[in-house]
């Protein structure tokens, strides 16, 4: 399947819609040609976007890497963290343009989903940074350093399609020819085009009646509207040899089409699809090229034991004719009799070098002309035994060759089963945010910026909740969560302790720091009249319950809920409590990074999995802003 420029109109607007207010937090290469974006957002899910020289599409599926691609090192250098602020494309050219803010620069990722496709990184001038493919053919020239150049247009603009425009494009040609050609539309579209419109895609197009004319334009601006704006009917077919999407329900019904819930989701089961059995190819086509080799020995081997098996009958029927030439009263093997009888089984006496032989058919065995007919069909029997003992030794190569071939077929079973993908899990509301269970088993959710302060509280605040804040610059709200109005000491401890941790604190770590809690009847989420608060600052009324917080301690951990692993950090004993390995870390010491990737080796020794579930990028997000150092893990 390659994706239609007017299919991309569609998938711009949707996606860019989608995408608004995201920014880049991690990138994998997933093949050559493909990369797979996480856009985190601070109070909306995170979403995986595939970015691939066969299209674009919001997915599910994070595919493992299936090899190396060249532009990943320079896109995490250049756009990890950076704000996705808009998606485009002019006209309905199969090339979409990503800007990507960080600071004050700005890049454009070109993606062009035509030829074999190209992903081209540029700067705010359009200067080409990196790319896939270096291009110099007559009318554009892509390399490094070079201004960004886009192919030159061709055709029509179908989105502003007129009639005029549309009947300037007849000719002598058959009118599905003009429909396709003149208006870059993909074979599909042209076909369902003229099959609603009931005329011969044969037919000149120059020779359409006004009437033909009519209802063909209308239908074309029809179909170009449900694609591009909707409203859509989705579906996708997998067969064999096609593997397609269709935005809306074409009028041949195709029976094998199967429903789904969008557009997007359509590519993204036809596009992955496509990624995989690559990627499978290209992992197994090792083991392939071995099993067609150790299958053609074997082949060989089978006829070796069919050619030996036949000799050795043959060598032995010419052994039985001498016995019974003896009980007919022949003696000398050169007696005609015996040398016809010899010839009406392919044999003969030859002499080569003066060195006697039978022949019989291609094998030759060494006699004596003058020795007794009995004693010739002796040597001649020993040899047919002799043939007849080679099958065991060729047998027992071909129980190696099959052995082989098992083994062989197994490996590259394990080779394709290596390309695969997960589900991506659809995690809840609070992982989006500072969170932990307490010794209590009840949940505490706090912010990691102004943003996410303000979401908390304006979003996800309740009636029995119990709301913490630190007078320490860069405090958090943390919200404790509550069924009832029943206070849980230890747990109020533990979530005051937290809130001092996420804060300044840790970074110029500032000891015998306090925390207070209040109602949430006592968070005013607006300002007083006259004045204005900073994004994620609320005012707080009445009575601050404070408590006292000794140490500078948290514990990163990993438990078990449901099906599912979760990375949590907060205090250390509820922490150590609930997880299945933990890392106790207090401020001072190294980078974010560097504890990232230590704790993570820690856990990794627990479960070899964790590995695949958790990226370094998971680790540094879960800790506190700010050097640490490890104290404690287990």
């Amino acid at each position: 399947m390659t994706l239609a420029g007017i299919e991309l109109v569609y998938l711009v607007k949707d996606i860019g819609e989608k995408t608004s207010g995201y920014y880049a937090s991690n990138i994998w290469g997933i093949n050559r040609n493909s990369l797979l974006f996480k856009l985190h957002h601070p109070t909306k899910p995170d979403i995986m976007l595939m970015v691939s020289s066969i299209g674009m599409w919001i997915t599910d599926k994070k595919i493992e890497p299936i090899e190396p691609n060249k532009m990943l090192r320079r896109l995490r250098s250049d756009l990890l963290r950076a704000k996705l602020t808009k998606i485009e494309q002019i006209g309905t050219e199969r090339i979409a343009y990503f800007t990507f803010t960080n600071f004050e620069k700005e890049f454009t990722l070109i993606v062009e989903f035509f030829g074999d496709g190209n992903i081209i990184l540029c700067n705010e001038e359009r200067k080409i940074l990196a790319l896939l493919h270096s291009i110099d053919v007559r009318h554009r020239q892509l390399r490094v350093g070079l201004e960004y150049a886009p192919p030159p247009e061709d055709g029509v603009d179908v989105l502003n399609l007129t009639k005029e425009s549309f009947r300037e494009l007849f000719s002598t040609s058959g009118i599905g020819k003009t429909i396709g050609r003149g208006l870059g539309l993909p074979k599909k579209y042209v076909e369902e085009i003229i099959r609603l419109s009931g005329i011969d895609p044969k037919k000149p197009s120059n020779e359409v009646t006004n009437e033909e004319f009519e209802a063909l334009y209308e239908i074309i601006t029809s179909t170009l509207s449900k694609v591009t704006q909707g409203p859509h009917d989705p579906s996708v077919i997998i067969e064999d040899d096609v593997h397609d999407a269709y935005p809306i329900r074409f009028s041949d019904d195709n029976l094998n089409a199967k429903k789904v819930d969008s557009f997007n989701e359509g590519l993204d089961i036809v596009f992955t699809e496509e990624i995989l059995e690559k990627g499978k190819s290209l992992f197994s086509s090792p083991a392939d090229k071995k099993i067609e080799s150790l299958e053609k020995t074997l082949t060989e081997q089978k006829n070796a034991i069919n050619v030996v098996l036949e000799k050795s009958k043959t060598i032995a029927e010419v052994a039985n004719l001498l016995f019974t030439m003896t009980s007919a009263g022949q003696h000398d093997i050169r007696n005609e009799m015996i040398t016809n009888s010899l010839k009406e089984k392919n044999a003969e006496i030859i002499s080569e070098k003066g060195v006697p032989y039978m022949k019989i058919n291609e094998s030759k065995i060494q006699i004596d002309p003058d020795s007794s007919l009995p004693t010739i069909a002796s040597k001649l029997f020993d040899e047919s035994k002799k043939q007849k003992g080679a099958v065991k030794s060729i047998e027992k190569l071909m129980k190696k060759t099959e052995s082989k071939l098992e083994k062989t077929i197994e490996k590259g079973e394990i080779a394709k089963g290596a390309v695969g993908f997960k589900e991506v899990r659809k995690k809840s509301w609070f992982e989006r945010y500072r969170w932990f269970y307490t010794s209590d088993e009840v949940l505490a959710v706090g912010g990691r910026d102004s943003s996410s302060n303000s979401a908390i509280i304006r979003k996800y605040l309740e009636k029995n909740d119990k709301v913490f804040h630190a007078e320490v610059h860069g405090s958090p709200f943390f919200l404790l969560k509550g069924e009832d109005e029943e206070l849980l000491p230890l747990s109020l401890e533990e979530v005051a302790h937290a809130t001092v941790c996420f804060s300044r604190a840790w970074q110029i770590s500032a000891y015998g720091m306090s925390s207070f809690w209040v109602n949430p009847d006592q968070v005013k989420k607006g300002a007083p009249t006259g004045q204005s608060m900073a994004k994620g600052a609320f005012m707080i009324n009445g009575t601050r319950n404070f408590i006292k917080v000794s140490s500078l301690k948290l514990a990163v951990g990993i438990f078990k809920q449901d099906e599912d692993y979760l990375l949590v950090c907060g205090p250390p004993e509820p922490i150590k409590k609930k997880c299945l390995c933990y890392a106790v870390i207090e401020p001072g010491g190294s980078t974010m990074s560097d504890v990232a990737k230590k704790i993570r080796a820690e856990f990794d020794k627990v479960n070899d999995n964790f590995k695949k579930i958790f990226l370094i990028d998971d680790y540094v997000r879960a800790l506190p802003t700010g050097s640490s150092k490890v104290t404690e893990t287990g």
